[in-house]
């Protein structure tokens, strides 16, 4: 009876680390053009080193919002592109843990060529989601003294 007790909190305790484990950041917004309109249809890219796949992209709906989920930590440069409008570009935005940066635009109208690049410092408080996160280093993991063995207490 203990063992069938002591396997199903030792099953419980991994489904809830897993879970905290992969969770990923996220990047949001609404994208308007100068007049304060929203814009539906924008090809929204983030784009960094950190992605296997180097881009992911999004699209707004018909109320200009657009999320790209799924993100790991690192340093991501998003990119706005609607034909008409100038391209503008964000760079610097650091995700890190399972922050939620947010990221609104403007465009205005402008030739195909024409690209501007908006620098400015990613938002340290996270907007979208209400909790407390820490990162923890690999050196202060290592300092926690404990017997690392499976069976000590």
């Amino acid at each position: 009876m203990k063992s069938v007790v002591r396997a199903t909190l030792v099953l419980a305790s991994l489904l809830v680390s897993a879970s905290s484990v992969f969770a990923q950041a996220s990047i949001a917004g609404v994208v308007k053009d100068t007049s304060g309109a929203v814009l539906p249809g924008v090809t929204v890219e983030a784009s960094s080193p950190a992605l296997i796949e180097k881009v992911r992209t999004a699209v707004t709906d018909a109320n200009g919002q657009y999320r790209v989920e799924d993100l790991r930590p690192g340093t991501y440069t998003v990119t706005f592109r609607l034909s008409g409008f100038s391209v503008v570009q964000r760079p610097g935005i650091e995700l890190t843990g399972s922050f939620a940066a947010k990221v609104d635009t403007e465009m205005k109208v402008g030739a195909l060529e024409e690209t501007i690049t908006v620098t400015g410092e990613t938002p340290i408080v996270d907007v979208v989601n209400a909790r407390q996160q820490a990162t923890i280093s690999n050196d202060t993991i290592n300092a926690i003294p404990t017997a690392r063995l499976y069976h000590s207490r």
